[in-house]
Order: structure tokens, then C-alpha cells, then sequence
């Protein structure tokens, strides 16, 4: 049995998440809490050999790769643009309240990408990266509700919401799915379908 191994690290830490805004596909950069979380996680994924790293190419992920990447002796190998974060079209920028709240339509935001939306185009990147490097361990690092959603697309059950910069870990198989062992540095061993 063939499974490749994927770490999902959400990036550290930046303005607009501790002011509470919604990101979205905005590029904001990581704050200095974000960068010293990068460098902390460093120590949760050096108990794994990784044969690659790969990033979305916002600079809030792309540094945190940089950033985990120097930690573990490794280089990024790419920026994959199918794991930028879901578009939240104009409710980026906003924080909760009334002007949120006029935008708001059943699972989103109106102008906004649907989460049905962002879950087929991250989890067809991560299957993707999955056949590319089959067998082997991948270090993805992305953007909190892309990796809630393909992770919950992928064993068919809502997962709450992803921590900065923590160890997600799932394995896939070709054949059996998707597993998830790690869920914001905690052990659960989920299977799809279960």
C-alpha cells in the first residue's frame, strides 16, 4: 500500500487575523507573531523527513514556507496557485458587524467563492500533488479555511476551524482515500467515510 503523506500547515499569524478580518485571497503579509510561529512549527515537522515543500504563492504562506523551510535544512519547491485561500470577494477586509452581515447569503458571502468551490479546487491540488509525489512527504503550506474545507471534502466530515501554523497531518492511498492523523498538532486518525 502506496500512501504519500502530507503535512497542511496553516501560516503563521498576520495583522488581519489578530484584528480579526477576513482574508481571502488578499495578499497580507505575516506579522512578527506569524514569523515566530513559522520558526515554532518548525520543531512539530522535524521529526519527519520531507521530501518536498510547496506553498500558495500569498506571501502569508509563501514566507511561512520560506520561513519552515530554512528551519529543516529544505528549499521550497514551488508555489502552487490552486492553494491560494478562498476568495471572499468584497467581505475581504471586513470584520463582523453590519457591513459583514449585508453580504452574507447561505455558506458565504455574496461575490464571494463558494466553500463547495474552494473544497473541489484545493482537494484537486492536493490529490494532484499526491500522484506527483506518490510515496513520498509533502510539506503544503496554505491558508486556514482551503485546508478546512479540502480536508473536510476529503474525509467526508466538517472539521472545525485550522490553527496558524500547526501540524495537520493526513495520508492518502490511491485506493483507501484520504486519512487524517493530525488535526491542529492533536492525534485523531480519521478515515474517509468515517
Amino acid at each position: 500500500m502506496t500512501l504519500t503523506t502530507f503535512a497542511l500547515v496553516r501560516h503563521g499569524q498576520t495583522d488581519w487575523n489578530a484584528q480579526r478580518r477576513l482574508q481571502g485571497s488578499t495578499d497580507i503579509p505575516l506579522n512578527d507573531v506569524g514569523r515566530g510561529q513559522a520558526r515554532d512549527a518548525v520543531a512539530a515537522l522535524s521529526g519527519y523527513e520531507w521530501d518536498a515543500i510547496v506553498s500558495s504563492p500569498l506571501s502569508r504562506a509563501a514566507e511561512t514556507a520560506d520561513l519552515i523551510a530554512a528551519g529543516l535544512g529544505l528549499s521550497v519547491a514551488r508555489r502552487v496557485p490552486e492553494l491560494t485561500e478562498r476568495s471572499f470577494g468584497p467581505a475581504e477586509g471586513l470584520q463582523d458587524g453590519p457591513e459583514l452581515d449585508r453580504l452574507r447569503i447561505p455558506d458565504g458571502f455574496r461575490g464571494a467563492e463558494s466553500e463547495d468551490e474552494a473544497a473541489s479546487r484545493g482537494l484537486a491540488s492536493l490529490e494532484a500533488l499526491a500522484e506527483e509525489f506518490r510515496g513520498r512527504r509533502v510539506l503544503v503550506v496554505a491558508h486556514g479555511t482551503l485546508i478546512r474545507v479540502s480536508l473536510s471534502r476529503a474525509i467526508g466530515r466538517t472539521l472545525p476551524s485550522i490553527d496558524n501554523a500547526v501540524l495537520n497531518l493526513a495520508h492518502h492511498h490511491a485506493i483507501d482515500g484520504w486519512q487524517l492523523e493530525y488535526l491542529n498538532g492533536e492525534p485523531v486518525m480519521v478515515a474517509a467515510g468515517t
